[in-house]
């Protein structure tokens, strides 16, 4: 883990839906704080409030209460303008379907997001970086899964954030593709630099964390911290 400074900090979040007469907290009141240069990895099942939590940091959703502090500056007051372009500076998102414009080749679903970025790095650099250099005139239905992941990831990358969020990334992947994929975003953590989250529900992943959150029935029910994380490729599951 990369020092100590907190790069977000969840102070009594709470997310609640009402769909028709009915209230759904999704959220219970969650503080956490997640450090620069950190991989930390947000286990739970189906429904236990993980990715609510991912939206929240990532300013794709408003809490129903608390605050969100990223660096200190507190985005929960943000208008929409202001948290589109927190999203489009600070946060690179990774989908478990890749979420690839069809029509667009590798490279220019790259250069499109990086376009969104006053600080992107070179599209072209980044797709060698996920070793897809050959492919970067290619479409997405002419990609592997696996090699659409990594264009995807690429395409967050690009712009140069702060935070890499990634919602079931291997969700979709077999282990093989799912722990290249994974070695990937190991890589872009330590060589990068970069703050990287993974939500998932698969608890071998949990191994390759600097710290754990495991998450239950809308809360953080512990923490856990990784002296030794391992390597992707030693995990198996």
């Amino acid at each position: 883990m990369a020092g100590n400074d907190v790069i977000i900090k969840l102070e009594g979040v709470a997310k609640e839906y009402v769909l028709g007469e009915v209230s759904v907290k999704a959220l219970k009141d969650t503080d956490l704080e997640i450090n620069r240069g950190e991989l930390v990895v947000i286990l739970g099942p189906s429904g236990s409030g993980k990715s609510t939590l991912l939206n929240v940091i990532g300013g794709m959703d408003t809490p129903s209460r608390g605050r969100i502090l990223f660096h200190g500056r507190d985005i929960t007051g943000y208008s929409e303008a202001e948290l589109t372009v927190f999203r489009r500076r600070e946060v690179g998102f990774v989908f478990q379907f890749y979420n690839l414009i069809p029509n667009l080749t590798a490279l220019e679903n790259v250069e499109l997001a990086a376009e969104l970025s006053d600080n992107s790095l070179d599209p072209r650099k980044v797709l060698e970086k996920v070793g897809l250099s050959e492919r970067a005139g290619h479409f997405p239905t002419q990609l592997s899964g696996g090699e659409q992941q990594r264009v995807a990831i690429a395409r967050a990358v690009a712009k140069n954030p702060e935070i890499l969020l990634c919602d079931e990334p291997t969700g979709a992947l077999d282990q093989e593709m799912g722990k290249l994929v994974l070695r990937l975003l190991a890589d872009i953590n330590k060589e990068m630099g970069k703050t990287v989250v993974i939500i998932t529900h698969n608890s071998a992943i949990a191994a390759m964390g600097d710290r754990v959150f495991r998450m239950r029935d809308g809360k953080i029910a512990d923490i856990v911290e990784n002296s030794r994380p391992l390597p992707p490729e030693r995990i198996e599951w």
